[in-house]
């Protein structure tokens, strides 16, 4: 960083815009640096990850108190973002650029912190309950801070954040937004509103909360996709069954899964719009009752039965797309459903519906664009960076894990919280969230992107605290953490050795 600017006993941050004079003993408005006997400090640890480790956590000071000066294995060690600290006003290069060796490859990594004023949150919210109308507005303390956006298969989906929110409306919008954003990617629990909807708490990897009531499982498909499913180990044992969905319900007598086992007809008859055979679409309005509609009676979405093919004893089994409603009725002399209880029989068939839905789990993914100080971090030439990315001579890992890069122009990421290291996220309150970010590539391809290469430290320099030049502020501490196993190695990738072998026979 630059020499911090003196303001009698402050010294002024030059970590974010806001520029921050900050007193002895006192921090920044982000809570990340800090004055420390006048040196301008970062006051979150720098994260190390590192495999083959037998304890989750162990300051680096202690790992190192009675090292011997031997070389270790440092292709299980990796620097993250998280701590590294940022590159703001874009020119300076990364915090750390470390040099290091796998599988006998030169490789380069940069490691820093992220602003990102462009950046948002997209939840998957694993429930058929009815959450909110699409485009609704999603709240946090009153103040609007993303909207539901477009279902998936088994579950609601909500974007939150994005640079409208964060600095397009009140000061008030933005730092709400900003917080919520900043709990979700650290696998805090929020509590949203949506607007002619739902009261929700979300939480990463944890299941969702809706009005107050916890939910366990996800749908095992819609009604169509149950029916084909599990129609052979109905027959035999009813006559029909009704797989009651707000999206689409199924009716295996109909149904080409039960024409293709000779399913005979039963004469029922299903409100709603009819797709094709078997499959019903708009049989109620969305809800918190069956299978995501807002019928608590299964018997609201049946017309009469036709007495052409009903007979009075014709059985009937209806269940929601979970398992978690089920009745069972007989036809009466009228061909009126009468409700009985379940026969033994049916028992296994409900329960092997219910034994295939998934846990219900909240997913949050983080997105941002990488932009001007990231890329400025690594190469005098931007877009040098943007292309090595695209033609997957970079490696893109945030906090170590892997990172969806989307197609088309920029850097822009996406990435499994959950898979990251806990509390990874900070902010900087103009507002923006602070997210590590790692590129890894062979050491020659860093050359010809015009890299910053008399900056590059040996990993042994970087991890003993000794910092790359253009670094004036003090680290604090250094953490090392077992990395998570369903991650992959962040710097092994067949890329590296594939390139280099392939250079070599060129």
């Amino acid at each position: 960083m630059n020499e911090p600017r003196q303001n009698d006993d402050k010294i002024r941050c030059d970590a974010c815009p806001v520029m921050c004079y900050i007193a002895e003993g006192r921090s920044g408005a982000c809570d990340r640096y800090a004055n420390c006997k006048g040196k301008l400090v970062r006051v979150d640890p720098l994260k190390i990850i590192e495999r083959n480790k037998e304890v989750s956590l162990v300051p680096f000071a202690e790992q190192q108190k009675d090292w011997d000066g031997a070389i270790i294995n440092r292709e299980d060690v990796f620097v993250t973002g998280i701590g590294a600290g940022t590159t703001y006003p874009d020119y300076k290069p990364a915090p750390f650029i470390i040099g290091s060796k796998v599988d006998g490859v030169d490789i380069v990594t940069v490691v820093t912190e992220g602003i990102y004023s462009y950046c948002g949150v997209k939840v998957k919210i694993d429930t058929d309950r009815h959450i909110g109308p699409e485009k609704s507005s999603v709240r946090a303390n009153g103040e609007p801070v993303g909207h539901v956006t477009t279902g998936e298969y088994g579950s609601q989906m909500l974007s939150i954040g994005g640079v409208n929110h964060l600095t397009g409306g009140s000061k008030k919008e933005g730092r709400a937004t900003c917080s919520a954003m900043l709990s979700l990617c650290n696998q805090e629990a929020v509590e949203l509103s949506i607007d002619g909807g739902s009261t929700i708490t979300v939480q990463a990897g944890k299941p969702p909360i809706v009005n107050g009531i916890t939910e366990e499982r996800m749908r095992v498909g819609c009604g169509s996709a149950t029916i084909g499913m599990f129609a052979a180990q109905w027959k035999g044992l009813v006559d029909e069954v009704v797989i009651v969905d707000d999206h689409i319900t199924g009716v295996v007598s109909e149904h080409q899964a039960g024409k293709v086992i000779d399913w005979r007809e039963t004469g029922i008859r299903i409100k709603g719009r009819k797709s094709t055979p078997g499959r019903y679409f708009q049989v109620a309005e969305p809800g918190n009752g069956w299978g995501g509609t807002n019928i608590d009676d299964p018997l609201d979405i049946l017309e009469d039965f036709n007495p052409k093919f009903a007979k009075p004893g014709q059985t009937l089994l209806m269940i929601s797309t979970t398992g978690d409603q089920f009745a069972f009725y007989k036809l009466n002399n009228e061909l009126q459903p009468i409700q009985y209880a379940i026969p033994k029989k049916l028992i296994a068939p409900i329960t092997r519906i219910t034994e295939n839905c998934e846990p219900a789990l909240c997913s949050v993914l983080f997105v941002g664009g990488a932009g001007g100080s990231l890329r400025a971090g690594v190469t005098e030439n931007p877009v040098l960076l943007t292309q090595s990315v695209r033609n997957s001579l970079t490696n893109v890992t945030c906090g170590g894990a892997p990172a969806y890069i989307w197609p088309g122009g920029g850097i822009t990421l996406m990435v499994d919280v959950t898979r990251m290291p806990q509390n990874s996220f900070g902010y900087v309150p103009t507002p923006a969230l602070v997210a590590p970010i790692e590129f890894t590539m062979r050491h020659s391809d860093y050359e010809s992107l015009g890299g910053h290469t008399n900056h590059v430290v040996s990993i042994d320099d970087a991890i003993k605290g000794i910092l790359g030049p253009q670094n004036d502020h003090v680290l604090t501490d250094s953490t090392i953490e077992l990395y998570k196993k369903q991650n992959p190695w962040p710097t092994h990738s067949y890329n590296f050795k594939w390139r280099e072998n392939r250079r070599k026979d060129e």
